[in-house]
C-alpha cells in the first residue's frame, strides 16, 4: 500500500510583502472613511443635508457597521478559511462603494454606508487572524505595529486624494475609487495562501459560536484590555467625526485640512513604527500603560488649551498630534496582549474582539463627535475621560499590577 501524500507546503510571500499586503487590505477600509473627511461638506450639500453635524453619520454609519460585521467574520473564517472569506468580502466591497456612489438621497447613502461597513469589517478582522496564524506574543505585536505604520500612510494621502477627486469629479468619484482598488486588492491577494491549518479548522454553528464568545468574555485580561482598546479607539473616532468642523468652523482654514489631518496621522505612524522597534525589547504592556499615562497627561494640556482662549490652529495640530500618536503605542499592544491566549480559535477571538471594541468605539466616537458645539473643549475632556477609563480597565486586567513583561503575567482561560 503506497502512504498517502503529504499535503502540499504553503508558499507564504516574503515577510515585507506580507506586512504590505495585509497593510493594503486593512487600508482600504481607512481610505472609506478618510477620504470621505473633505468631501463631507459636498455630500452635504449634494444630498440636502440641514444639520452640518448629521454629515458625521457618514463616517459614524461605517464604523457601526465594522462594529456589527466583526462578529460574523471570524466564525465564518475558523470554517472556510481566512482567504476564503477574505476575497468574497472584497467583492461586496467593491459592490457597495458603486452603490454608494449612485445614491440618490440621504438615508439611501446612510443605509448603504452601513451595509458598506458590514462587509468591509472582514477586512480587519481576517488581517489580525492572519498574523495570528503565523505569530504569536511580542513577534506578532511586532507585525501588527509594522502593518499599522504601513497602514498609516493611507489616513496620511487619503484627505488629500478625497478633496482631490471631489474638486476634478465630484464627491461621487472618490467612491468609484474605492472600487478599483478593491479589485485591484483581490488580483494581488492570488499571491496569499491559506493561512488557517486544518486542525484549526472549527465547525459553523450556534454553540460553537456561542462557546468561544463566552469564552473570550469570560477571560479577564482578554476582556479588560479588549473594552480599553474601544474607549481609546471611540477617542480616535470622535476626532475623525468632528475633524473638519473644528478646522473649518473653529481655526477658519478649511483649505488647510488635508494637511493638518496628515500631520495628526504622522503622529501614529511614527509611533507605530517606534512601537515595532521597542515593543519585544521593553514588552507590550510596558509600552502601552506608559503610553496611557502620556495620554492623559496631553489631554490635560488639550484641555488648558481649549479653556485659555488662545488656542491656535498649530497649538491644536500638534497635540493631537502627540496624543493620536500616542494611541498608536496603545492600540496595536493592547489587542495584541488581548488575542495572547487563543491561537487555538484565532478568528473567533479576533472577530468578537473586533465587534466588541469596534462597536464600542463607534458609538463612544458618534456621541463624541455630537457634542461638537464650535469649540475644542468637548473633544479634549472626552480624550481625558475615555483615558481614565481605559487605565482603570487595565488595572482591573492585569490585577493591580501594571509594567508587566509579556511571560511574568500569569496565563490563565480566566
Amino acid at each position: 500500500m503506497h502512504s498517502p501524500a503529504p499535503p502540499p507546503k504553503r508558499t507564504l510571500p516574503g515577510d515585507r510583502e506580507m506586512v504590505v499586503m495585509m497593510a493594503m487590505v486593512m487600508a482600504l477600509n481607512a481610505l472609506a472613511i478618510d477620504a470621505m473627511l473633505p468631501a463631507l461638506p459636498a455630500i452635504g450639500k449634494g444630498l440636502g443635508v440641514l444639520v452640518a453635524n448629521d454629515r458625521q453619520y457618514v463616517i459614524s454609519l461605517y464604523l457601526l457597521g465594522i462594529g456589527f460585521g466583526s462578529l460574523i467574520y471570524g466564525p465564518l473564517a475558523d470554517r472556510f478559511g481566512r482567504k476564503g472569506v477574505l476575497v468574497p468580502a472584497l467583492f461586496a466591497y467593491v459592490a457597495f462603494s458603486i452603490g454608494c456612489g449612485l445614491a440618490t438621497s440621504f438615508p439611501m447613502l446612510l443605509a448603504l454606508r452601513f451595509g458598506h461597513g458590514l462587509v468591509s469589517a472582514a477586512l480587519g478582522v481576517i488581517v489580525v487572524a492572519v498574523i495570528r496564524d503565523l505569530f504569536a506574543g511580542d513577534a506578532m505585536a511586532k507585525r501588527l505595529s509594522l502593518i499599522f505604520l504601513v497602514f498609516m500612510i493611507v489616513p496620511i494621502i487619503a484627505p488629500t486624494i478625497g478633496a482631490g477627486v471631489a474638486a476634478l469629479a465630484g464627491w461621487r468619484a472618490i467612491f468609484i475609487v474605492l472600487a478599483v482598488m478593491g479589485l485591484a486588492m483581490i488580483m494581488w491577494l492570488r499571491r496569499l495562501p491559506e493561512t488557517l491549518e486544518p486542525a484549526d479548522v472549527r465547525p459553523l454553528d450556534w454553540r460553537t459560536m456561542v462557546s468561544g464568545w463566552a469564552t473570550v468574555t469570560r477571560h479577564r485580561r482578554a476582556a479588560g484590555y479588549m473594552i480599553a482598546s474601544g474607549m481609546m479607539q471611540g477617542a480616535l473616532y470622535g476626532y475623525l467625526n468632528s475633524s473638519e468642523q473644528i478646522i473649518d468652523e473653529v481655526f477658519d482654514a478649511q483649505s488647510w485640512f488635508p494637511l493638518i489631518f496628515a500631520c495628526v496621522a504622522v503622529g501614529i505612524a511614527i509611533a507605530n513604527f517606534s512601537n515595532a522597534a521597542i515593543v519585544e525589547r521593553f514588552g507590550a504592556r510596558r509600552v502601552s500603560q506608559s503610553a496611557v499615562f502620556a495620554f492623559m497627561a496631553t489631554s490635560i494640556a488639550q484641555i488648558a488649551a481649549a479653556l485659555s482662549g488662545a488656542e491656535t490652529l498649530w497649538m491644536f495640530t500638534v497635540l493631537m498630534m502627540v496624543n493620536v500618536g500616542l494611541i498608536g503605542f496603545i492600540g496595536s499592544n493592547f489587542g495584541s496582549i488581548a488575542m495572547e491566549d487563543f491561537g487555538h480559535m484565532a478568528g473567533v477571538a479576533s472577530s468578537y474582539q473586533s465587534f466588541a471594541k469596534t462597536l464600542l468605539a463607534a458609538t463612544v466616537g458618534a456621541l463624541i463627535g455630537q457634542q461638537y458645539d464650535g469649540t475644542t473643549l468637548p473633544l479634549a475632556y472626552a480624550f481625558l475621560i475615555s483615558a481614565i477609563v481605559g487605565l482603570t480597565l487595565v488595572f482591573w486586567a492585569e490585577r493591580g499590577k501594571l509594567f508587566t513583561r509579556p511571560g511574568t503575567a500569569p496565563k490563565t482561560p480566566y
